[in-house]
């Protein structure tokens, strides 16, 4: 994440990134949904508390 100089290139990055990790993640059928769930709410609070500061 250090790599960016700007937030903007960060979230570009990330946005094509999950598009492409979610198409081609073969495993994602194998997690229980609430598994799933509890690995995206903590993705979503470690990018809210980056874009925080």
């Amino acid at each position: 994440m250090l790599r960016f100089r700007r937030m903007r290139s960060l979230q570009k990055f990330a946005s094509v990134h999950a598009s492409v990790h979610n198409h081609f993640n073969q495993e994602r059928a194998s997690y229980s949904r609430q598994n799933f769930r509890a690995n995206r709410a903590a993705a979503l609070a470690e990018w809210r508390g980056l874009c925080a500061g």
